[in-house]
C-alpha cells in the first residue's frame, strides 16, 4: 500500500470520528484543600469541542487525496 493511499485512508478515518464524537471528553484531578493530614480532591470533566468543519476537511481531503492518487496509477 502506498503511502498516499494510507494517508488517505486516515484522513477519511479522521473525519468520520469527529463527526462521531464531536469533542474529546478528559478528567483531570486537582486538589481543592490540603491542610495538614486534610487532602481533599475534585475530579473535573472538561470537554476539548471538535467542530464539524474539521471533520469535513479531513474526510474531503482524504476523498481528493485519494481520487488524485488513483487517477496517477
Amino acid at each position: 500500500m502506498r503511502t498516499t493511499t494510507l494517508l488517505a485512508v486516515i484522513l477519511i478515518a479522521i473525519g468520520i470520528v469527529a463527526f462521531g464524537y464531536q469533542g474529546i471528553t478528559y478528567t483531570t484531578r486537582e486538589t481543592v484543600v490540603d491542610i495538614g493530614p486534610l487532602k481533599i480532591d475534585a475530579e473535573k470533566t472538561k470537554t476539548f469541542p471538535l467542530p464539524p468543519i474539521v471533520g469535513a476537511i479531513s474526510l474531503v481531503g482524504g476523498i481528493v487525496l485519494l481520487v488524485v492518487v488513483r487517477k496517477k496509477s
